[in-house]
């Protein structure tokens, strides 16, 4: 290709003029390169529809799982061996309440509380002594309160719960 400055002043004026359009388009392509790209907003999820409803439910049903866990070493261990124990359910507990959940999940979440309250408080009462009667009503509340965390779960999963049958 000829250079710019081999052109004389008696050639044809359409090959000059081709040229510095040429010119013209590769520059302003270049100026186009470094403009920030615009980007178009993607819709938001609703977190409390489909795939998005299970990635909600998730941090709250891990902390759920990680505190069953936790409770069931608790009912096997002797009262002096319970703080420890308790404390990691009490931490639980305040992950759980940090969780900032959508509008579909305040239901669970609540249940979710009641129990983990319930439980750490009866493990408390247990610890300092009490009756047989409230430490039988403390677990009964905690029971209650899994059990409605349960099926509130189910009923946002679109679960069916089948009830376990009872030993005779």
């Amino acid at each position: 290709m000829p250079s710019l400055a081999s052109f004389k002043h008696g050639e044809p004026m359409n090959l000059k003029v081709s040229l510095l359009l040429f010119l013209a388009l590769v520059l302003s392509a270049c100026a186009n390169a470094d403009a920030t790209p615009q980007t178009i907003p993607s819709p938001t999820l609703d977190p409390c529809v489909g795939f998005a409803l299970g990635e909600s439910v998730k941090p709250i049903n891990d902390l759920q799982r990680e505190f069953d866990d936790a409770s069931a070493l608790a009912a096997n261990l002797p009262r002096e061996q319970l703080n420890d124990v308790i404390a990691n359910l009490q931490r639980i507990r305040r992950a759980a309440e940090d969780i900032a959940a959508p509008a579909c999940l305040t239901n669970l979440k609540m249940h979710q509380l009641e129990h983990m309250n319930a439980v750490i408080e009866t493990l408390l009462a247990f610890v300092g002594g009490a009756s047989t009667d409230t430490l039988n009503t403390g677990m009964i509340e905690a029971r209650q309160a899994h059990d409605l965390y349960t099926l509130e779960l189910a009923r946002l999963l679109g679960a069916t719960i089948v009830p376990a049958t009872e030993a005779p």
